[in-house]
């Protein structure tokens, strides 16, 4: 596979994965709301109801926007992993497989698809990408000689 595909193939893996996210925290901060996303986890068993929602909703929306832009990537990724690893053994496990009956097949996905930008990297089209070149860029150049007196 070329380097052109597989950068387009991460770009796309990277912006609908964040977009998700994206959509998920907003849902959480604004359209359900904080106490309603807190009562749910609570309802939901998930310990520390209080302070997990705020947690994961903040976590989703911001992580979900460094992904989309390619920022701290691997970081947001990473991140991305873990709230999804967390939903999917605190509430989704006990529902089986299948995402109809609340199972762990759509959060699975989530968590394998930020697992994999973890261990890819942003690819070239990402602002990481960009800070990248311009570190190698200044690296490279050598330092102006002084001019003997």
């Amino acid at each position: 596979m070329s380097s052109a595909s597989s950068s387009l193939g991460i770009l796309l893996l990277r912006v609908v994965l964040g977009v998700v996210f994206v959509v998920h925290g907003w849902q959480k901060l604004a359209v359900d709301g904080l106490a309603a996303t807190q009562g749910a986890f609570g309802g939901m068993g998930i310990p520390f109801a209080e302070v997990a929602a705020p947690v994961a909703a903040v976590t989703e929306l911001a992580a979900g926007v460094a992904l989309v832009v390619g920022f701290a990537t691997r970081v947001a990724a990473a991140l991305l992993a873990v709230t999804a690893v967390v939903a999917l053994v605190a509430v989704h496990l006990p529902n089986g497989f299948l995402s109809a009956t609340g199972g762990i097949e759509y959060v699975l996905v989530l968590a394998v698809a930020s697992v994999a930008i973890v261990l890819t990297g942003p690819g070239r089209l990402a602002l990481d990408a960009v800070v990248v070149r311009g570190r190698r860029a200044r690296r490279e150049t050598p330092a102006s000689e002084p001019v003997p007196a």
